[in-house]
């Protein structure tokens, strides 16, 4: 930063700094809107027409790097304008730091409160408050637990003492809270118990990655029976959704891992204003046999919202009380595919593009409205689309990509035009599609699960898991109490006792 001191007496000399300062400047815009061009690129990658040909993991981690990068240069920017960083209009947060977290006030003051014209006492009429974000790394601490022991001088042999609290893991050092913290963080936050135990080593904490394995599979053992509860209670609703995705497993007698599935099942009748909670149980299976949604969904009856699969379309065969309602997402992607090459592609996704803008309009009103106003303005759209299917379908090949994306449609026209009849339905799977990210995210982490009991143990606590985040419940909270609860010998067939709902209304 120039100061006057720095500045020369001659005015060519001055002239010469000025213009070199203004080259600097000019090279640090041009650098801070280079770095800004990259971030309106990787947005137009997430929102425009290329959004589904960048993985979303990826391009949060470029997001990061590249806002990371354009802050430091518009930094440097102000350094060489020599405009003070606090005259920069900041990027906040809007509204105060949350109230429920401790307040450490420190008091900036001046030394001399004489006045400087007077010398007389100044008072105090205001003062300025400022909040930061401040953090304390975790904290480990050790909990004593002391039992004394009682005897008896007239009676000999008689001790008496207070039996020992229930543990998750009995005659082992954690206590609930901690497994809770490693359930969130391999669960939840897609951390390997290899990395958990690199953080806490940092600490001077020495756990195996095998001890902290064991208390998640006790844990498990504790939690599998509410996740079954809510997968009853899943079988009871009147509409779900299912989809299923790749589980990689370790499979020790051939050396490389095998392909499980985790199959998702999800109720969130929020859009329509339905009163039962959203909620997600996830179960795993060796296999993608279509028996396994037959044997996961019992007695179901009512709507299943999915997508293509075959699976679904038998169990339906086999169920008469299983009406199938599918998914107009899969249907746009098949088209999707094609649009750069195909006019017939291009107006297929601008008709379904109306009919999203019509479901925009509806979010939230009563399962009555939604009927009404699809009846009245996407019925049109629909049989002019499938009007548009059947000529189209006639005159291109049925075994090229756009015949098959036509083909797609029509052989499941009647559960894509369900939604017009019935107000609950959305006109796509997403519901349960967000809730099969998280566990793409933890596979991507952690590769494989290492046996068919390490699957099933990933879906009861990602169920668990996922309820408290659609509940808008802290996870680790609620682990915490919920172990705490059956470690004392919660009875089991009171599990619903314990269940991470919440009140929609």
């Amino acid at each position: 930063m120039l100061v006057e001191a720095d500045l020369p007496d001659d005015v060519d000399a001055l002239r010469a700094l000025v213009l070199e300062q203004a080259r600097k400047l000019e090279s640090a815009g041009a650098e801070v809107e280079r770095l800004r061009a990259i971030l309106e690129a990787f947005r137009r990658h997430r929102f425009g027409r290329r959004s589904e040909q960048l993985d979303p993991d990826q391009l949060q981690l470029g997001l990061e790097d590249v806002e990371a990068a354009l802050a430091e240069a518009e930094v440097a920017a102000e350094a060489k304008a020599g405009r003070p960083h606090s005259d920069r209009v900041r990027k906040t947060n809007r509204g105060s730091l949350p109230s429920h977290l401790e307040r450490i006030e420190q008091v900036v003051d001046i030394e001399d409160k004489a006045c400087p014209c007077c010398g007389g006492a100044l008072h105090q009429i205001g003062e300025d408050v400022a909040e930061r974000l401040d953090v304390v790394p975790t904290t480990f601490r050790v909990l004593v637990t002391r039992r004394p022991r009682y005897g008896c001088r007239a009676c000999e042999g008689t001790v008496v003492q207070a039996p020992a609290p229930p543990r998750i893991v009995e005659g082992g050092i954690p206590t609930e809270a901690l497994i809770a913290q490693v359930l969130v963080s391999k669960y939840a936050d897609h951390l390997p118990l290899y990395r958990q135990a690199q953080i806490y080593a940092r600490q001077g904490i020495r756990l195996d990655r095998s001890t902290l394995a064991d208390w998640v599979g006790r844990a498990a053992w504790y939690l599998r029976p509410l996740r079954d509860h809510i997968l009853e209670q899943l079988r009871r609703s009147e509409r779900l959704f299912a989809d299923e995705t790749t589980a990689p497993v370790l499979d020790p007698g051939r050396g490389r891992t095998k392909t499980g599935q985790l199959w998702a099942y999800a109720r969130d009748d929020r859009p329509w204003g339905g009163s039962d909670p959203p909620i997600v149980a996830y179960v795993y299976a060796p296999d993608r046999k279509a028996e396994r949604p037959h044997a996961h969904l019992g007695d179901f009856a009512g709507i299943l919202q999915v997508d293509g699969y075959g699976g679904y379309t038998a169990l339906a065969r086999r169920r008469q009380q299983i009406r199938l309602a599918f998914c107009w997402e899969q249907v746009r992607r098949k088209f999707y595919d094609l649009a750069d090459t195909s006019p017939v592609s291009t107006e297929a996704l601008r008709r379904i593009a109306l009919l999203y803008a019509i479901e925009d309009d509806v979010r939230g009103s009563s399962a009555e409205r939604r009927r009404a106003v699809r009846a009245e303005r996407s019925r049109a759209i629909v049989d002019d689309l499938h009007q548009y299917l059947v000529a189209r379908g006639r005159q291109v090949s049925a075994k090229s990509k756009l015949g098959e994306a036509i083909r797609y449609a029509l052989t499941r026209w009647d559960g894509l035009v369900r939604f017009l009849d019935d107000g609950r339905i959305d006109l796509d799977s997403n519901t349960v599609e967000r809730s099969i990210r998280p566990l793409a995210l933890n596979r991507k982490n952690a590769l494989f699960a290492g046996s068919d009991e390490g699957g099933d143990n990933w879906a009861v606590i990602a169920t668990l898991i996922e309820c408290c985040k659609l509940g808008a419940i802290n996870p680790h909270a609620w682990l915490t109490d919920t172990l705490t609860s059956l470690a004392n010998g919660h009875p089991i067939q009171s599990v619903g006792d314990l269940m991470p709902w919440f009140d929609v209304a």
